[in-house]
């Protein structure tokens, strides 16, 4: 008879083993559950939204949903994050600073340095990764953008994938904006469609709240005791702006009176419901933003109709997320339920001056006019447009502060803070302003659960948290803060907080404007001389506990104090990985980084299976490239998708269709290249191929990629010819590519349809698809000059 001391996990075992059954005892480990009377969690994180839009925060985009959420729980006016997307989601699931996850920036900016290089280490966990261990069921659904651009393909590895991260289901887009009409969509572990079109009724805030629920319920009904941890992370703000028409009709001429107006309304409103400070001044009028009044009737039309699509895309998010509230309230659990409401950032002003129908066309330096946007003042928000407002609305949005997201003036780093918990909170409405930041979350959760975060998980050893907890302000009004210190520094914008005080070294300058003046701009790289400029000219003073809003620079008066505000931030950011200082973006953006495959210049697809997501595509810019495709022709013909890489906003589709060869190059939904072949394509075995030769140089500065020819080959024979003045400068969807959007399908169109006049959904190829193969910088197939002429001219 023996005793055996644990399990073979290595838990301990308290029975006995002899030689038989009546001779031993057994006994069951003790299942893990949460302390008695755990709340269920939920982090609903709103992506792009300013301190002054909501309008539990004095804006004017209306939000009942999470107006009663506010109304029964408190607003902490005072809360910060790290001005950029994906390093304030990292603070918030980690409760570290951004630069000791690794994401100085987001990760396809990512470089080789501790700080930057995108690749969050295990031993600083993730909230869900701690609570799964205490027993709570992990949810999570909508953006993650926390996994490596060189992981996020079907080839993995998945360790940093939201399933890898403690969350037991996920479902939602790994990138940082997505289409909400044609989202790419992950399920847990795996790529899948969307389960119905937009003309179905397709709308991704829909299909985020419908999962939410399924996951809550599915639990719900099986363990009705066992809490969940649920992140909510949305589309909404972030561009592209897409909501159903009426929606964004509830606020027709409500936009108006213009970003200027705008700004003094919320900052009057926001005193009166005491969001800000009494004696808060507004900001002064920013110099990138043109005065309202100085625009044209026209501009002013298209421009107030962004703001309606935004606001409309927002009141519609928060309806959707209602209905897990509403949930909640019928299955009886909305009660200990401890909700945190948070931005991302403040608004963002990555629309430009003047806005855009196609967001892809700004990110590709190509110049938008107004009469052109107008014809598509109507579609705003719709399938066929990938828009953002105008930037005078992101600093109306940050009212009362200056600035927007990306930099770390108030503007870019105070966001709306909720928390709602009716059956421990006392206080309904109230209103806290203790100073805080995103990386105290997860220590206030683990104290109001009452659990210890754990010194291991999964045999890792963890990193303290870098934020504190402030649940003691739950009920306590004045309690003081326990945050004392927090750096920002982005894109080489920085700043530091402490007890009271703010210093600030804004990166070009406090405005482009100003930075130009200094033969700056945003995206260049601060050397040591401009370093040294910057250290002994560029900080500014800011006393915030006294001038809530940035608006008195007492650097000039408070030397002392601002030295020693410099040295804190270099403290700081010794201690937190922040250097190198790097401002740079597009270098960073072209950096070549590991892959998980090896380097090759030629790919091999096959039809079906998941898309190949945008970060992961080959890139053809400005490089020869030839697409083969090996198919076999049924009698009577065949149609459809080849291979295809993009969507409506930008991209390339190869084809058959009328039993004819096809290739469509959509330069960013302005101009489509066509080739049909002069010739049917014969039954049999065929070899279909498309090459593409550029003729001359890029010229990114006006927005235009290599001119090019475009020729097609049936079994070797050329039978049709292009020449394409322009192509695609860097690339077809730059911000979905560098967040994920639209992939490369084989055999079938994913998402939007490169070529919607052509074809639309799916278009499944009905012959026989054996495999296409895309080669860059390939051999191309000889022709004579004379076949070109010929080729050209059956166009």
């Amino acid at each position: 008879m023996s005793t055996l001391k644990t399990y073979l996990d290595g838990t301990p075992f308290n029975g006995v083993i002899g030689r038989t059954v009546p001779e031993s005892s057994p006994a069951w480990p003790e299942p893990v559950r949460p302390p008695d009377g755990a709340p269920n969690v939920i982090f609903l994180v709103l992506d792009d939204v300013g301190y002054g839009q909501l309008s539990c925060f004095g804006g004017l985009v209306e939000t009942p949903v999470i107006n009663k959420i506010a109304d029964n729980g408190l607003r902490y006016t005072n809360m910060h994050t790290a001005a950029l997307c994906a390093p304030s989601r990292g603070c918030i699931l980690t409760g570290r600073n951004h630069h000791n996850l690794g994401l100085a920036s987001i990760g396809e900016m990512s470089t080789g340095y501790p700080g930057y290089n995108g690749i969050l280490p295990f031993d600083r966990a993730m909230l869900g990764e701690i609570l799964v261990q205490k027993g709570y069921s992990t949810f999570a659904v909508g953006k993650w953008h926390l996994t490596p651009t060189e992981h996020s393909t079907a080839a993995g590895p998945y360790d940093r994938w939201p399933l890898g991260r403690g969350f037991e289901r996920y479902y939602g887009f790994l990138g940082g904006e997505t289409s909400q009409w044609y989202p790419e969509l992950v399920y847990d572990n795996h790529f899948v469609e969307q389960p119905a079109t937009p003309e179905e009724g397709y709308h991704l805030s829909i299909d985020l709240a419908d999962k939410a629920i399924e996951f809550i319920q599915d639990a719900h009904v099986n363990a009705p005791d066992k809490p969940f941890f649920l992140y909510y992370s949305t589309g909404a703000g972030h561009a592209p702006h897409h909501v159903p028409k009426e929606w964004a009709d509830k606020y027709k001429g409500k936009f108006d009176m213009g970003w200027d107006e705008y700004r003094k309304i919320v900052h009057a409103r926001q005193l009166e419901m005491g969001i800000i400070p009494p004696g808060t001044e507004l900001s002064a009028h920013d110099p990138d933003v043109p005065v309202w009044d100085s625009l044209s009737a026209e501009e002013k039309r298209l421009y107030a109709r962004m703001m309606e699509v935004y606001a409309g895309f927002v009141s519609f998010t928060d309806y959707h997320f209602g209905r897990v509230i509403s949930f909640l309230e019928a299955t009886g659990e909305m009660d200990n339920t401890l909700i945190i409401v948070i931005s991302d950032n403040g608004a963002s002003a990555e629309g430009g001056p003047t806005g855009s129908v196609n967001s892809n066309l700004f990110y590709n330096n190509v110049p938008e006019d107004l009469e052109t946007n107008l014809k598509f003042i109507d579609a705003l928000g719709g399938p066929e447009t990938n828009n953002h407002y105008a930037w005078g609305w992101a600093n109306a949005g940050d009212a009362p502060f200056r600035r927007w997201k990306r930099e770390t003036y108030r503007g870019g780093t105070t966001d709306p803070c909720i928390v709602s918990w009716p059956k421990v909170i006392t206080g309904s409405g109230e209103i806290r302003m203790q100073y805080g930041h995103v990386i105290d979350f997860v220590p206030t959760v683990l104290e109001a659960i009452g659990v210890q975060a754990p010194e291991t998980i999964r045999g890792v050893t963890q990193k303290p948290f870098d934020g504190v907890s402030f649940a003691h302000t739950f009920n306590q009004a004045d309690a003081p803060t326990l945050h004392h210190t927090q750096y920002f520094e982005i894109f080489g914008h920085r700043s530091i907080y402490h007890d009271g005080w703010r210093a600030v070294c804004p990166w070009p300058g406090p405005s482009l404007t100003e930075g130009a003046k200094k033969n700056r701009k945003f995206g260049d790289i601060i050397d040591n001389k401009i370093l040294s400029d910057m250290e002994a000219h560029d900080w500014e003073l800011y006393h915030v506990d006294e001038d809530y809003s940035e608006t008195k620079n007492l650097a000039a008066e408070r030397p002392d104090k601002l030295i020693e505000m410099i040295g804190r931030w270099w403290t700081e950011a010794g201690k937190n990985n922040v250097l190198p200082i790097d401002s740079s973006t597009l270098v960073r953006l072209c950096a070549e980084r590991p892959t998980i495959a090896r380097p090759r210049s030629k790919m091999v697809y096959y039809p079906g299976g998941s898309p190949v997501p945008f970060i992961a595509a080959p890139k053809v810019y400005n490089k020869p490239f030839s697409i083969t495709a090996d198919a076999v022709i049924p009698p009577g013909g065949a149609e459809g998708i080849l291979l295809s890489h993009g969507g409506r906003d930008g991209g390339y589709t190869f084809f058959v269709k009328e039993k004819k060869l096809h290739f469509i190059y959509n330069y960013l939904g302005r101009d489509i290249f066509k080739l049909t072949s002069n010739e049917e394509i014969p039954e049999g075995e065929v070899l279909l191929r498309y090459e593409f030769e550029p003729t001359g140089k890029p010229n990114p500065a006006e927005g235009k990629g290599v001119p090019a020819n475009g020729q097609l080959y049936i079994n070797g024979k050329l039978v049709a010819a292009i020449q394409m003045p322009h192509t695609v400068p860097t690339l077809f969807h730059t911000v979905p590519t560098l967040f994920g959007s639209e992939g490369l399908t084989c055999g079938y169109e994913g998402g939007s349809e490169v070529a919607p006049d052509e074809y639309r959904g799916s278009f499944k190829f009905t012959g026989l698809l054996k495999q296409v193969e895309l080669e860059i910088s390939g051999e191309m197939l000889p022709d004579t000059e004379t076949d070109l002429m010929i080729a050209l001219k059956r166009q």
